[in-house]
């Protein structure tokens, strides 16, 4: 595809994203499009200015569909940062589907990532990522206190993963303000 047919490209990361089964890397993106990754980053941007449901997530670009969302729950984890990778796992392995990480810190507030992790893959992408020593995982600012929204194909498939993070003991009690502000 040339460089030069923006309204062909724009279809074509569009339709790209549709056909995904996860995100896509602006830069994987580029290289279908012939084109650099700033160039991504911009048709991007005139895509969500039309109305396209184009999300970023720490893995690349989403398309959300206008398919009814699955259930979602959130759940409040503790743990250290070497059992993040178990944690994730637990919950990928049941159906689940982790859509972020987020903390609440005294000082700094809600500070959050998108992460969808919904698979041992992307499981084992993140732990990567975490362990090339850049970034630290969240948690460690809280004491190991972080929320995660998780969603899956069914309530029941979201009901056995907070048992299991419970049997695993890395869940931890919403308090009432927390259910009611971040639900």
């Amino acid at each position: 595809m040339s460089a030069g047919s923006g309204d062909a490209r724009r279809a074509r990361i569009v339709e790209a994203l549709a056909a995904a089964s996860g995100p896509l890397s602006g830069t994987a993106l580029a290289e279908a499009c012939g084109v650099s990754r700033q160039v991504v980053v911009q048709d991007v941007a005139l895509l969500r200015e039309r109305g396209e449901k184009i999300v970023s997530t720490n893995r690349g670009y989403v398309l959300l569909s206008d398919e009814p969302a699955p259930p979602r729950r959130l759940f409040k984890c503790r743990h250290t940062a070497e059992q993040a990778a178990d944690e994730l796992t637990c919950v990928v392995d049941l159906g689940g589907r982790v859509e972020d990480v987020f903390v609440n810190h005294r000082v700094y507030g809600v500070v959050s990532s998108s992460l969808g992790v919904g698979s041992r893959r992307d499981v084992e992408h993140f732990v990567a990522e975490l362990a090339s020593g850049v970034s630290s995982p969240l948690l460690e600012v809280t004491s190991g206190y972080h929320f995660h929204h998780v969603s899956a194909a069914s309530e029941e498939i979201l009901d056995e993963v907070g048992r299991a993070l419970a049997a695993r003991g890395y869940l931890a009690e919403l308090t009432d303000y927390e259910a009611a502000t971040f639900a």
